[in-house]
């Protein structure tokens, strides 16, 4: 296990903003498990956000060649959807 010395004279004259990424930076740099767990993290948001949006959430507004056109198609729905939940 890692010990950490802190030197308290430099800390006192770095700016609170270094603080903050100092602390985030040692702490980071000293996991084991953690690693493991932020890998899964960033892989489940990665799956979430791009391999779904893919599959899930088509474009609809891309069959419309104006700006015009999608401004009446969104603005159709959204009356529509309104008056008929």
């Amino acid at each position: 296990m890692r010990r950490c010395t802190v030197n308290t004279e430099a800390m006192e004259k770095e700016s609170a903003p270094m603080r903050i990424f100092r602390f985030y930076y040692e702490g980071f740099r000293a996991m084991t498990l953690g690693r493991t767990l932020w890998v899964l993290i960033l892989v489940k948001l990665f799956i979430m956000f791009v391999v779904l949006k893919i599959f899930f959430f088509p474009r609809y507004l891309n069959r419309f060649d104006s700006e015009s056109a999608k401004e009446e198609y969104v603005s159709g729905e959204l009356i529509n959807r309104a008056l008929n939940p």
